[in-house]
């Protein structure tokens, strides 16, 4: 079941055939912003309408209407946002091809998640498990449990600790200190269409010899299918009406 579930993720990860216009609410210690966003064949775009729970002050609202005018206006500025958006999703892959072969997986029983009944495993990492990058390095030190809609064979819940300190680059680049977590929720947004809905992390360590402390919330909600074939100029001029 956890191979069919996250063979369908994988899929679905690499299916862009149903873009989606939502909103975006991410929360650090030091900001909350909300966002609304369009998926576009040549990338997404955002619009910036309230901070800290408030709306956007009038000086604050004409700057980001001219932001996206000028987004609008350059379409390479919009390329190398795409290529960024891409090189996300790139790493993101690699986990997710990864994951069959990391872990060891438990039954650990039936539970109710947020979309309904659920079944529950264990995971703890493969000691055969060679990681082939880096960005699967960080798999060699986490245990958790995921859930699975039995219905639908797709991951409902994903929650992972790391119980060691990952390096990477020899301990030159950077570090990943022992104790950090990250907990994904996913939802059936509209028929046949999951997407995440809520991602937690608090993570610390190093980055070129300096500490960092990476703790966020991003909540996505009010989901609603993008027109399919919108141009990226398009979906900011949709995004200005409020449409």
């Amino acid at each position: 079941m956890v191979d069919r579930a996250l063979a369908n993720e994988l899929r679905a990860a690499q299916d862009p055939s149903h873009p989606m216009h939502y909103e975006l609410r991410r929360s650090t210690p030091r900001l909350t912003s909300t966002r609304e966003i369009c998926e576009t064949d040549e990338g997404d775009v955002a619009r910036l309408f309230s901070l800290n729970g408030a709306p956007l002050s009038a000086d604050a609202e004409q700057k980001e209407m001219a932001r996206l005018d000028e987004l609008a206006g350059d379409p390479g500025r919009q390329r190398h946002r795409q290529q960024a958006e891409e090189a996300d999703t790139g790493r993101a892959l690699k986990v997710l091809r990864a994951l069959p072969a990391a872990f060891t997986y438990r039954y650990i029983g039936q539970g109710d998640g947020p979309t309904g009944k659920v079944e529950k495993f264990a995971f703890r990492p493969n000691p055969s498990f060679s990681p082939p990058d880096l960005e699967t390095q960080i798999l060699t030190a986490m245990t958790g449990e995921i859930w699975i809609d039995p219905k639908q064979e797709r991951v409902a819940h994903l929650a992972g600790h790391l119980e060691g300190d990952i390096d990477f680059g020899w301990g030159i680049l950077g570090r990943l200190n022992k104790g950090g977590w990250i907990a994904i929720d996913q939802a059936e947004v509209l028929p046949g269409q999951w997407r995440t809905v809520r991602l937690r992390m608090a993570m610390s360590g190093r980055v070129l010899f300096r500490a960092r402390n990476f703790i966020t919330t991003e909540e996505e909600s009010h989901f609603a299918p993008a027109p399919i074939g919108i141009t990226y100029q398009q979906a900011i001029a949709m995004l200005k009406s409020g449409d």
